[in-house]
């Protein structure tokens, strides 16, 4: 059988399929992949991945609209750090998932440097070139150009974590100077983003468990330049209800913002309070 005949004809590329089924379930945002020759969009509203690894007036900008928001939404003035690290978990969340998405649903793993990613967050779109992605030896895009074939599942999880390091590296150095953070919890941050990003699409899709468990083998432990686990655990709810929760390795800083208020995976939630927010109203 022919490569076109195992692969859609209308597939850009071999991660196309899969920014497709996350734009369904998750509308707010969209990744397109780049035609050989297509321009990257240049208009207002976009800055790309690189600007930001910057660190000068392209981030100025960018954290101007998070700084705004948040005078908005919650009456006060946020700290300078506290507005980077917001700017950082809004990059960084959606950045993480050109990486995981792809390898959850079809286990390719596409390499995005930061030269080659571009985000418009008003409209929550991401446009990239994939020059390069790692597979299996049995999918049928591992003849694909640009194709890399690992042996394994344990050598395609690495691939994941190369290809993440690689893209969010150089954009911790671009906010670490704003946010009063040492390096290690930086990448404490981008541990988060790649569990919790791909936790959250798998429950629109339906996979929750089976992403907790991909989750927990991609890091069973520390993985450097990554910090901590995936950090699943367990609760039980009334009438002994299962409800999933995980610990952050790191704390966003909502609480600077709403003291009275935390994230349900937040480091300073007690289990008492997770099981309060976790449970429906009756």
């Amino acid at each position: 059988m022919t490569l076109s005949a195992l692969l859609p004809a209308t597939t850009a590329s071999a991660v196309t399929d899969a920014y497709a089924r996350l734009a369904e379930v998750f509308p707010g945002l969209r990744a397109q992949v780049l035609a050989e020759g297509e321009i990257t969009p240049g208009e207002t509203g976009w800055v790309g991945a690189a600007e930001l690894a910057g660190g000068g007036a392209a981030l100025d900008a960018f954290l101007a609209w998070d700084h705004g928001q948040m005078v908005r939404d919650y009456g006060r003035e946020p700290r300078p750090d506290v507005v980077a690290s917001f700017g950082l978990h809004r990059y960084a969340w959606p950045a993480c998932l050109l990486v995981t998405v792809p390898w959850f649903l079809h286990r390719r793993v596409p390499r995005v440097p930061v030269a080659d990613v571009s985000f418009h967050r008003a409209r929550g779109r991401m446009t990239l070139r994939v020059r390069e992605f790692a597979c299996l030896p049995d999918d049928p895009a591992a003849l694909l150009p640009g194709a890399r074939v690992v042996a394994d599942e344990a050598a395609l999880r690495a691939e994941v974590l190369a290809a993440v390091a690689e893209h969010i590296g150089p954009v911790l150095d671009g906010f670490g100077p704003r946010m009063r953070r040492g390096r290690r919890a930086l990448w404490g941050m981008a541990t988060d983003e790649i569990i919790e990003g791909l936790w959250y699409v798998a429950q629109l899709l339906g996979e929750e468990r089976r992403a907790m468990s991909e989750l927990e083998a991609l890091l069973p432990g520390p993985a450097k330049p990554f910090v901590g686990t995936a950090g699943f655990r367990e609760l039980t709810g009334p009438g002994g209800r299962p409800l999933p929760t995980r610990d952050r390795v790191s704390c966003c800083l909502f609480y600077t913002l709403r003291p009275e208020d935390t994230c349900v995976t937040c480091p300073r939630t007690c289990d008492a309070d997770r099981v309060r927010k976790l449970t429906p109203a009756p």
